[in-house]
């Protein structure tokens, strides 16, 4: 599915740049046949003020990984991809280190796509399952 062998992290995380995503803290991890997975930390621009990974924190993440998968897809059709719904559900808290979201496709299709993320934290235990679906738009 992804033309993952010719396309370096680099080269990824370099769309990050003056972003929301650079201020978050996210990083491209690993893009793979079907999948892209980032991480970010969780430190204080991440935490609510109970000290836990705020969960807008973590839809932030997710719609970012799923949002740069799609458009890696369609890319070479000049197109790209714009959310129009996201959803998850928190299932673990955490307080400090890295979590880690991988999106892999539900549905790609012509004019929509979606896509399941799994965010994971340093144990590897799910942290959020998020759900998200893109729009896809000729450029013009």
């Amino acid at each position: 599915m992804f033309d993952y062998k010719n396309i370096k992290n680099e080269q990824l995380q370099s769309f990050l740049k003056g972003t929301m995503s650079e201020t978050l803290g996210m990083e491209i991890v690993e893009l793979g046949p079907n999948y892209l997975s980032m991480r970010m930390p969780v430190d204080h621009r991440t935490i609510q003020p109970l000290g836990i990974l705020n969960g807008g924190a973590s839809l932030a993440l997710a719609e970012t990984v799923a949002s740069y998968a799609g458009n890696i897809l369609v890319r070479k059709d000049n197109k790209h991809c714009v959310g129009i719904d996201i959803n998850g559900n928190h299932l673990k808290s955490v307080r400090s280190g890295f979590v880690t979201a991988k999106a892999s496709p539900i549905h790609v299709g012509k004019r929509t796509q979606v896509w399941n993320i799994d965010i994971t934290d340093e144990e590897n235990d799910l942290v959020c399952k998020a759900r998200m679906t893109l729009l896809v738009i000729e450029n013009k």
